[in-house]
């Protein structure tokens, strides 16, 4: 990566991440280290485990994904999220909006009218 190119990662992540998680969870659920192996997996969404379980807990907070525990066979218990239905409606909602904001950026980056 070029340098600065993390603060402008960074600034993108900000507005993201949080509906990369929800569409993570779209189609069923998942435990944290689930979501953190996929959202790290290329280092571009997320780069440290310490800022998805905040994100995770934020999202419970406000009624977009529930939790329950389950049983591990390998270790400890786990946690798994799941979207509620206001957190299917967060996702619509940011789908909807992301492309529009997607298609305005490209275009404005390439310099061809949308």
């Amino acid at each position: 990566m070029v340098p600065g190119d993390d603060a402008i990662l960074a600034h993108l992540r900000r507005g993201s991440v949080e509906h990369c998680v929800l569409a993570l969870l779209r189609d069923g659920e998942a435990y944290g280290l689930d979501i953190a192996a996929r959202l790290g997996h290329d280092g571009v969404l997320l780069t440290s485990e310490g800022t998805l379980y905040p994100l995770l807990s934020r999202l419970r907070k406000q009624d977009l994904v529930t939790t329950s525990w389950r049983e591990s066979p390998a270790g400890p218990p786990r946690r798994y999220y799941a979207l509620t239905p206001a957190g299917h409606d967060a996702l619509d909602r940011f789908t909807t909006v992301w492309a529009r904001f997607r298609d305005a950026v490209d275009s404005t980056l390439t310099g061809s009218p949308s």
